[in-house]
């Protein structure tokens, strides 16, 4: 399967799996298309999802099927900037939902390191996310939180990936314009400084100038001064 983006293309191939030795049929996970929006509409509906948001989002599902390409059950990961939001997930037949989850989960996974996720978010509630690293969000990571998925009251479960490393260059960065910024002020201040020390130099120069041509004004004219 490819993924097309702005002068690049990823391949993700189909993951098939086999549950039960021979006897199970196999299921694979794949990315949804519009044609999936029958089966994926009928899912929706029976789980409640509001329907119009996940039809405009046909594209983040991952839908797993059976051999016979029937549709057994989806979930969709949606991308904000570096983080992975993980939703929606429903099943045909939740008898199958624990074996047919490490399927989109893979998935999933793959996208996230394709596309440079530095951390997944979820509120699905399944003990199967617990499972497989997601903890519960404390308020520090609920502040890296993309604003657009900020709800009140919300039970957010999350994973990071890996270390923001733009985010820490940025920071870098952002330091090194105010160690500049502070090194100009610095310089400013001492600029002004040395001009009103200059300032005060020449004033006490005329200052003195003044008080020496005064006394030798008044030793010169001590005796008409006297009179």
């Amino acid at each position: 399967m490819q993924l097309g983006g702005a002068g690049f293309s990823i391949d993700i191939p189909a993951v098939v799996f086999t549950f039960g030795g021979m006897r199970s049929p196999p299921y694979r996970v794949r990315r949804a298309t519009l044609e999936d929006i029958g089966p994926l509409t009928t899912l929706w509906e029976s789980m409640r999802f509001p329907l119009d948001d996940l039809a405009r989002r046909i594209t983040e599902f991952q839908v797993a099927e059976g051999s016979d390409g029937v549709l057994a059950g989806a979930v969709a990961l949606q991308i904000d900037g570096k983080q992975g939001r993980i939703h929606s997930e429903a099943f045909t037949d939740f008898a199958l939902a624990e074996e047919l989850r490490p399927m989109p989960w893979e998935r999933c996974q793959a996208l996230a390191t394709n596309h440079g996720l530095i951390r997944l978010w979820t509120r699905e509630t399944a003990p199967f996310w617990h499972h497989s690293g997601l903890g519960k969000a404390d308020p520090i990571a609920l502040e890296k939180l993309p604003a657009p998925w900020q709800a009140p009251g919300s039970d957010w479960l999350t994973l990071k990936l890996r270390e923001d490393i733009e985010g820490v260059l940025s920071l870098d960065k952002e330091f090194a314009v105010f160690m500049e910024s502070e090194k100009a002020r610095t310089n400013q201040a001492f600029r002004h400084a040395k001009a009103l020390k200059m300032v005060a130099t020449v004033l006490a120069f005329v200052l003195l100038v003044i008080v020496a041509l005064g006394a030798l004004y008044v030793m010169r004219n001590r005796g008409r001064l006297g009179r």
